[in-house]
């Protein structure tokens, strides 16, 4: 019998305690796993970027420049 809100109580559990479970079971998840796996196109696409960036190192963009870019975008 899988395990359901009901089976295991947390239908009874007050909404704070709930959103931490949820967290706790979130947390639990992502210290376990790398995360799903690339495509084959994905990793083409990736292993494409890193060599032209290898390529072009001086090609960037910093981080405080693309904010205010799209802050002033945002506020036009």
């Amino acid at each position: 019998m899988p395990a359901t809100l009901k089976s295991r109580g947390i239908d009874k559990l007050a909404l704070d305690e709930r959103l931490a479970l949820v967290e706790q079971i979130w947390n639990s998840i992502a210290a376990e796993t790398t995360g799903p796996p690339l495509t084959d196109a994905q990793r083409t696409e990736l292993d494409q970027r890193i060599l032209e960036d290898d390529a072009n190192p001086g090609d960037v963009v910093s981080w405080k420049q693309v904010k205010a870019a799209t802050l002033a975008r945002l506020a036009e």
